[in-house]
């Protein structure tokens, strides 16, 4: 890590202080010795691939091809290409600006551009959070298979096991018409989850998995413990590795038989879907859930930038490389279900299935069948582990970030150690991650993931882009974009700022809100208690948007109207940054209280 040189030069103006961040304002006796130089990104290639490493993760694997497969094809990609450049360049661009520029995090950043919506920042910490406790139930899977891997025989590739319901097991793929199951679902099934009938019955810890989520957790936070200082180091591993195993599973796989019909699944347009309101809302879904926007992380992980760093490249180079990532994954998953589909005689369109079926049951019956598998199955879910890190990392350092800041003194002078602080966060993370190692943990994780993915963060994300790009202005926000980069940003960015980005968020919103559907797994419909808790789950972040709000208005002064007009004036003073920020003393990517007057 690199440290800047100090500079006498105030960072804020008497009304902006009490935003300063923790470890760089004065003692009472006047003294500087308690100000930390601010660290920032040993290497610029490490802020590209820690972003890359986050924005590309297990979704890029199974969601995209998925979605692709199911939206009409080579079709597809017209709408996400599109989204891709009119939303998520735009927005990415806007979040990399605000962290680099004000060097905050999320909570504050935002609480200074809009007050009104301060709590914007506060939910972003929130959902982050939330996700980081069963999205690590996903790398204890990948943990899982990785070890069974080693075995002489994969296991999930026979029937005559102890877990096997035997009279209707079949060891190939027996598509999705028939009233069987391959053993490689049965093995994912009654092996791995040992799944009860519903989430009305939670059968248990199991033991195992609670070892491996155990596991992965310190894994995690071995890698984060140190923040961007040991991050910075794991992801030169993290972010690569997958590549090679990518394209070293795509050419083998398109040498299998079979794998041109599937690839050709893949890609072949179905033209008409394109009409179809839910594609476009498909599309629009996959760019902002795969770029992270709204999580606060790209905020977060921007604010250690040096302040005339290029983030324009950035944004483009993270951009693209997660669109052709997510394209390269459906050629590799496609050709692997074409090579199945030929091998057991059955159409492409009765073995490719959503969510992590695709990389825990699909595929893992597709490596049984190759030649080598003792390589091919270790490399495959050493990828998974390495994709599920990157994005952990990520969410996990928001919600530690936002504490050390937020009640820093306080929770230091507890904990006496920041690594410790990180220990403490983890261990919270793995005990609310404990209810997705049950036996009825599937059920859990299933409603989890329906409710905190979809509407919630939608509604998140249009709040961070209205208090950006309409109640901060895109005219500030360019000045910032300016000042460090020597130049205005083009036309096509005010334009998406202004108009595009807000608009089409706001369509994905109610369109979310209008085809929504109750949480499914499988055939399993959730009770309506369950749904309900679903629905809970969803508020636990949202709520603090408009308490946030409440409170702004209760502190200050006059008239509601009054009152009203000083919520949406921004506190942020522009001319109080340092042109040259990284000689400042911020140690912290988020600074201050939260919930202040003056906010």
């Amino acid at each position: 890590m690199e440290t800047g040189a100090e500079s006498s030069k105030p960072l804020c103006d008497e009304r902006d202080c009490d935003l300063r961040p923790l470890d760089g304002k004065v003692t009472a006796e006047g003294s500087s010795d308690a100000e930390a130089q601010r660290p920032t990104w040993s290497g610029q290639l490490e802020f590209i691939l820690a972003s890359v490493g986050y924005a590309v993760g297990l979704g890029n694997v199974w969601r995209f091809p998925y979605l692709c497969y199911s939206s009409g094809g080579g079709a597809f990609i017209v709408p996400y290409l599109i989204m891709v450049v009119l939303c998520g360049i735009p927005l990415l661009f806007m979040e990399f600006a605000i962290g680099q520029y004000t060097r905050l995090g999320p909570v504050h950043v935002l609480a200074k551009m809009c007050p009104l919506l301060k709590g914007v920042g506060l939910a972003t910490v929130v959902i982050s959070f939330i996700f980081s406790t069963y999205y690590n139930v996903l790398i204890s899977w990948a943990l899982y298979y990785l070890f069974n891997s080693f075995k002489a025989t994969l296991p999930w590739t026979s029937c005559n096991n102890t877990w096997n319901v035997v009279e209707n097991c079949s060891s190939g793929f027996p598509g999705n018409t028939t009233h069987l199951q391959s053993s490689s679902q049965q093995f994912f099934d009654h092996r791995l989850l040992e799944k009860t009938s519903g989430i009305e019955e939670a059968g248990g810890v199991r033991w195992e998995l609670f070892g491996y989520l155990l596991v992965a957790w310190a894994i995690v936070y071995l890698c984060i413990f140190k923040g961007v200082k040991s991050t910075g180091k794991v992801v030169y591993f993290t972010a690569v590795f997958p590549y090679f195993i990518l394209f070293a599973l795509l050419i083998n796989n398109v040498q299998l038989p079979g794998a041109k019909n599937g690839i050709l699944y893949f890609v072949t347009p179905v033209w008409r879907r394109l009409f179809e309101v839910k594609v476009w809302v498909n599309a629009a879904a996959q760019v902002f859930n795969s770029l992270g926007i709204a999580f606060g992380s790209m905020i977060s992980m921007a604010s250690y930038n040096k302040f005339h760093n290029n983030i324009l490249r950035d944004v483009l180079i993270v951009s693209l490389v997660n669109s052709f990532t997510s394209i390269l994954a459906g050629f590799v998953i496609f050709s692997a279900i074409g090579y199945m589909a030929h091998i057991h005689n059955l159409p492409v369109d009765n073995i490719a299935t959503d969510g992590p079926g695709l990389v825990f049951v699909v595929y893992p019956e597709v490596l049984s069948t190759m030649p080598v598998f003792q390589l091919w199955a270790p490399l495959f879910f050493l990828m998974l582990l390495c994709l599920g890190l990157d994005s952990q990392f990520a969410n996990v350092e928001v919600a530690v970030t936002f504490l050390k800041d937020e009640f820093g003194a306080k929770v230091l002078h507890f904990l006496k150690r920041e690594e410790l602080l990180a220990l403490a966060v983890c261990i919270v993370c793995f005990i609310l991650g404990l209810p997705h190692v049950t036996k009825g943990g599937i059920y859990v994780f299933q409603l989890m993931d329906h409710c905190t993915a979809v509407v919630s963060l939608v509604f998140l994300a249009f709040c961070e882009v209205v208090a950006v790009c309409w109640i901060f202005g895109t005219a500030r926000l360019s000045l910032m974009v300016k000042r460090m980069q020597g130049k205005s940003p083009s036309i096509y960015f005010r334009l998406c700022w202004l108009l595009l980005c807000p608009v089409l968020v706001l369509c994905i919103l109610i369109s979310s809100i209008v085809q929504y559907t109750p949480p499914r797994y499988g055939k399993y419909t959730y009770p309506l208690w369950a749904e309900w808790m679903g629905w809970g789950i969803s508020l636990v972040s949202v709520i603090w948007i408009p308490l946030g709000a409440i409170h702004e208005i209760c502190n200050n002064k006059g008239s509601l109207v009054q009152r009203l007009k000083t919520a949406i004036t921004p506190t942020l003073d522009l001319d109080a940054v340092d042109p040259l920020p990284e000689k400042q003393n911020l140690d912290n990517p988020m600074s201050g209280k939260l919930f202040t007057s003056g906010v």
